[in-house]
């Protein structure tokens, strides 16, 4: 079979005003950036027509080093659907230069079900990711700057600065360091460091703002820092607030492309979801069920982190209402949980599949607690057999779940019939009830905190370290508590362990900061050892990229 790169090479794109009058969007309102991708104004957004539309959103069980194809499924159901004649959309994130240079490669999907232009895509888009970096590294100089500027002045200093720069590469080298070393001209020296581009503040707003003037205000509540008087200094403060959204005036309005089967589909904003919320816009997914009967969207990595924080925090805010949750599996991650060696996951092995069913109960449990009907679907690889499906079939019968494969990768839209036909029928017979949130916006954030991690990853107590302690102590000073939570942690362990696959029990999960997203209107509470600025790996995906003849290989 052919490289995702060669087959997205083989594809004939459809000029983008083309897939914009495909699904009515009036062409005269687009902004093209070439002949194949466009924005779309957020006031196109038509808030009566959402309620009318069906939401699917597909989640999976824990990611293991082997990969799920979350991203393959998602494009994949949408043309399985437009295939049965579907009106339909799908609404993803925007891929991090990070992870494509570092681990995954790429992530516009794979094989038949791909977003496209790939390259594109994957590589600088339509500069949102720049944006967001740009404004949040604007805000870090303009800080520096008020500070050196107003050195002795009385109510000026900080006790305690919040904000650090980010980069959108993998760069474990910049994770501490000291600023404004040398002559005194050169800044005051602080202890600061870089976050990885995903995990700014300014992408979280960006992907939860309705528009420019609600990402003004949003921008405008970030908090810096606090001063010798515990009081927080925010961006208003320093009255830049307008300056950060001139340069995220483009970024707010999603962007339109098209899948391998010139499929509509909507990308925008990178928030991960191991350290921040994990789903694309709510402009994106808005503009898609303005335009789209049905609209598929994803949450990253397992439903441990990306589902709870899609419910949780995006639908709460949006007031979205998913008629469906799709939960992606394969053979190789379940047989990683059931504890069968990463060298040995793709040869058949019905008893170590088996024991990896517990990883996969516990998301559909979780999924059920928030009112979601579900369907599992098997993300099928070569090396499957048909009697490792059929014991998936089987157990999917007894937790009372629908079940499907799903052969996108191979077939395209073709592949995922079964699947948008179950999808279809599920959403007609049994659609999902009124979410259910795993707690109410008047706890506290320490109940919160407790609630997710009791009810949906399983631990039996938490403990919070000291700055954790002092963190909330601020919180309740500047009445927050009514904020929902982002727990950032590993994604590999429904606890902080990263090596613990299936699903723990009797774990203690120990919260060792919370950070202040005051502006997203969010608290994230960091679980374990996770890292806002991820490394490298031994033999980084960069190795393997070069541009040879004017084309580039190695990205996938």
């Amino acid at each position: 079979m052919q490289t995702d790169i060669e087959i997205a090479r083989g594809i004939t794109l459809e000029k983008i005003k083309k897939i914009a009058q495909g699904i009515h969007i009036p062409v005269d309102e687009i902004m093209n950036y070439g002949k194949y991708i466009a924005k779309v104004p957020v006031n196109l957004i038509d808030e009566e027509k959402i309620k009318e539309h069906k939401l699917i959103l597909v989640t999976a069980i824990t990611p293991t080093r082997a990969g799920i194809g979350k991203t393959t499924v998602s494009i994949g159901l949408a043309l399985g659907l437009e295939k049965i004649g579907k009106k339909t959309i799908v609404a993803l994130r925007e891929p991090s230069l990070g992870p494509c240079f570092g681990m995954k490669g790429g992530a516009a999907g794979g094989g038949y079900a791909q977003v496209l232009p790939m390259e594109n895509i994957n590589l600088h888009f339509t500069g949102d990711f720049h944006a967001v970096t740009s404004a949040h590294n604007m805000i870090t100089a303009l800080l520096d700057n008020y500070l050196y500027q107003n050195q002795g002045v009385c109510d000026v200093g900080l006790k305690e600065i919040l904000w650090k720069r980010v980069l959108d590469v993998n760069d474990r080298s910049l994770r501490k360091l000291v600023t404004g070393l040398g002559t005194h001209t050169n800044g005051i020296p602080t202890e600061t460091g870089f976050d990885i581009t995903p995990a700014s503040e300014i992408m979280a707003i960006l992907c939860l703002s309705k528009d420019i003037d609600d990402l003004k205000r949003r921008v405008g509540e970030i908090v810096l820092g606090f001063d010798f008087k515990d009081q927080p200094l925010k961006v208003k403060d320093l009255k830049i607030e307008g300056a950060i959204a001139v340069l995220l005036k483009d970024a707010i309005h999603p962007n339109l492309v098209q899948t391998t089967e010139n499929t509509a589909a909507f990308i925008h904003g990178g928030p991960f979801a191991n350290i921040a919320h994990g789903c694309n816009s709510i402009v994106a997914t808005k503009m898609a069920l303005t335009f789209g009967d049905y609209v598929i969207t994803e949450a990253g990595f397992g439903a441990d982190l990306g589902a709870e924080k899609f419910f949780n925090i995006k639908c709460r805010k949006a007031g979205l209402q998913p008629k469906l949750t799709v939960i992606v599996t394969t053979s190789q991650g379940l047989k990683m949980h059931g504890g069968v060696a990463l060298g040995n996951i793709k040869e058949p092995n019905p008893e170590g599949l088996q024991k990896g069913f517990a990883n996969l109960d516990k998301h559909i449990e979780n999924i059920k607690s928030f009112g979601q009907s579900i369907i599992v679907t098997f993300n099928r690889y070569a090396f499957d057999t048909e009697a490792e499906i059929a014991l998936i079939a089987a157990h999917c019968r007894e937790m009372g779940v629908g079940f499907a494969v799903n052969n996108a990768f191979a077939e395209g839209g073709t592949g995922a019939v079964d699947l948008a036909e179950l999808v279809v029928e599920t959403i007609e017979k049994k659609p999902s009830a009124p979410l259910r949130f795993t707690y109410d916006a008047a706890d506290d954030i320490k109940t919160k905190i407790e609630k997710i991690a009791l009810n949906i990853y399983g631990a039996d107590s938490i403990q919070f370290s000291d700055q954790a302690e002092k963190m909330l102590r601020h919180l309740k000073q500047m009445a927050v508590e009514h904020f929902p939570v982002c727990i950032a942690k590993t994604q590999f362990s429904f606890s902080a362990n990263p090596k613990a696959y299936g699903v723990e029990k009797g774990f203690k999960l120990k919260i060792n900061d919370i950070v202040i997203n005051n502006g997203a209107e969010f608290i994230v509470a960091i679980a374990g050892e996770i890292m806002r600025m991820p490394g490298l790996p031994k033999y980084p995906n960069a190795v393997n990229m070069d541009i040879v003849n004017g084309q580039i290989e190695g990205l996938s």
